[in-house]
């Protein structure tokens, strides 16, 4: 999937998110204002469930930030490793070139290269960062929409 598609289906799963957020809280609070009246009667698989799913949808986003975040960062070691290499074997030939316009060309090469690899490389960060957003609202989104589904009966 393209970035522009996974940043609208996320921008999508981040409205559900809010719109089920909202009808949970309202529900919730209904059910702590029952618990407060009667306690005896209070719906504790509910209320236990208040704070339990939250550290779980919690802990599973934080582990897909982590996850993203470490295949980022190997992204950027692999662009930095060949950025080297590209520069030394740049060096290598611009130190035979024999004239000044043969040094030149090879200098606006190198230049359109590595200029071609950057808007590639952003390109392909860019898609990851969408993929690591969608990941780590997955659980919170999934979360939120099954209690509200759960708690309109």
């Amino acid at each position: 999937m393209n970035p522009i598609d996974q940043a609208a289906r996320t921008a999508r799963a981040g409205q559900e998110t809010a719109e089920a957020s909202a009808e949970v809280i309202a529900r919730r609070m209904a059910i702590l204002g029952q618990a407060m009246a009667d306690p005896l009667r209070a719906d504790h698989a509910e209320l236990s469930r208040m704070g339990t799913e939250k550290v779980q949808a919690l802990t599973a986003s934080a582990e897909a930030v982590a996850a993203g975040a470490l295949g980022l960062a190997e992204q950027g070691r692999r662009i930095a490793d060949r950025e080297g290499a590209e520069a030394s074997a740049h060096l290598a030939r611009l130190s035979q070139a024999d004239t000044l316009a043969g040094a030149a060309a090879l200098q606006a090469a190198w230049g359109m290269g590595v200029w071609s690899r950057a808007v590639s490389d952003g390109w392909k960060l860019g898609g990851s960062l969408m993929r690591m957003q969608a990941e780590a609202l997955s659980p919170i989104h999934r979360t939120a929409v099954a209690n509200a589904k759960r708690l309109k009966r």
